[in-house]
């Protein structure tokens, strides 16, 4: 049993306080050899994956830019938005970031952050596609490489915001009866064999008084069951991700309570420069070993309200321009670290040189993640896209109903999400 970090003071721990002699520089190569020179720069849970054999090559920070629409429609409606008394909804909001401009000191400042979390840029607020890509799941340690139990390989994941939309019409919202803030399809998987077919619907409600609706589609069983909102904390089908910790945070705001730990530079990956990303070696290969920079970052910490749910709570670490998770650290009811989220970040126009597709502005072509049980030593890598096929883009942003062609999937429609629709993609 590996010994885990035990927290007392979450605040020092995460070195909200800054560190005295901890820096680096672009050209600077972090390993367990080194690591004190990174000291309150990254997470405790980032650290254990260090003195794991993780590396971190030290770059140069890179600017990240609002796209245009999203900009402009911040500027216009921004002025109007006010958070409800209980914090749970937002009033006056059309578009862009609720809250722009936010006071270190204003009583609500964690709720305004994960609400600027909620409506980001990135990776698109009309609709996003990624298609055809891996995950690994084992057991890690003990100086050997990760041993795969099991392989999948994940057909589709498509998600398509009903507000708040700037590019795909109708905008800002589509018709929208049920109140949905957006619905999301995860599948069909079409490998291991045993659970060939398993997908997964999601539909998030504007109101928070709506918990979110999931199902999960198990063709063996020839059923579609439903997950209750404490159920989507469960790690699903032997490997170690579970439903809300997609993104490095996908859960509703309304069933948490928030505290805001501080604003400070911190490590991550936000211009990656392997893709598809690169594993580090062994004994740390199912970790990704890419490039780190500074970032000014606002970090928050999560307690659901709800009994049931599996985490204590959840340290996430929130990049201030783009918005994006760069990794969360996750607690069990002890308040011992147990899983960390990694998310590997690469902004550019295009998803590699000669890439079908080339975007006017920056896209986040979210290389991929890694999530690791530190108290059992069990990972879960998942790359986005796979190594094939050729020319394989594994992103497309804000398409709408755009058809498909060779090398990519058809746009989000709002007949993709639909329980049927489920069934039959995994039939």
């Amino acid at each position: 049993m590996v010994n885990v970090l035990r927290v007392s003071v979450v605040v020092a721990m995460l070195g909200v306080v800054p560190a005295a002699s901890a820096d680096v520089s672009p050209g600077d190569t972090i390993d367990k050899s080194n690591v004190a020179n990174v000291k309150g720069l990254i997470s405790p849970a980032i650290e254990w994956c260090v003195n794991q054999g993780m590396t971190m090559k030290i770059i140069a920070p890179r600017p990240i830019a609002w796209p245009k629409a999203y900009k402009e429609a911040t500027e216009k409606y921004a002025s109007q938005v006010k958070l409800a008394e209980n914090g749970l909804a937002l009033q006056g909001h059309v578009a862009g970031a609720p809250f722009p401009s936010i006071d270190p000191a204003d009583p609500k400042i964690a709720l305004k952050i994960v609400w600027n979390y909620e409506y980001r840029p990135y990776p698109g607020t009309d609709d996003f596609v990624e298609y055809d890509f891996p995950a690994e799941t084992g057991a890690v340690g003990n100086g050997k490489p990760m041993e795969v139990e099991r392989y999948y390989w994940i057909g589709e994941s498509r998600r398509m915001y009903y507000n708040s939309r700037l590019y795909v019409d109708p905008k800002p919202e589509l018709p929208n009866p049920e109140g949905i803030r957006f619905k999301e399809v995860l599948g069909p998987l079409i490998a291991p064999f045993d659970l060939k077919g398993i997908g997964a619907l999601e539909y998030r409600y504007v109101d928070a008084s709506k918990q979110d609706d999931t199902w999960l589609y198990v063709p063996s069983l020839r059923r579609v069951r439903r997950l209750s909102t404490a159920q989507r904390s469960d790690a699903l089908f032997g490997q170690d991700t579970d439903p809300d910790s997609y993104w490095g945070y996908n859960g509703h705001i309304a069933w948490s309570e928030w505290k805001f730990l501080g604003e400070k530079e911190m490590l991550g990956i936000l211009h990656g420069e392997h893709f598809p990303q690169k594993r580090c070696e062994a004994p740390a290969d199912y970790l990704m070993c890419d490039s780190w920079e500074k970032r000014r970052m606002w970090i928050v910490e999560g307690v659901s309200k709800l009994p049931q749910y599996a985490y204590g709570k959840r340290v996430i670490f929130i990049d201030k321009e783009s918005l994006v998770v760069a990794y969360s650290d996750i607690y069990d009811r002890n308040s011992e670290l147990w899983k960390v989220w990694i998310d590997n970040h690469q902004f550019r126009t295009q998803a590699f040189p000669g890439a079908p597709t080339k975007y006017d502005e920056e896209k986040d072509f979210y290389a991929g993640l890694a999530m690791v049980d530190m108290q059992l030593m069990h990972a879960t890598y998942v790359p986005h896209p796979g190594e094939k096929p050729p020319g394989h883009e594994g992103w497309h942003f804000n398409k709408g109903s755009e058809s498909a062609t060779q090398y990519k999937p058809a746009g989000a429609v709002p007949d993709s999400f639909t329980v049927a629709k489920l069934i039959e993609q995994g039939q």
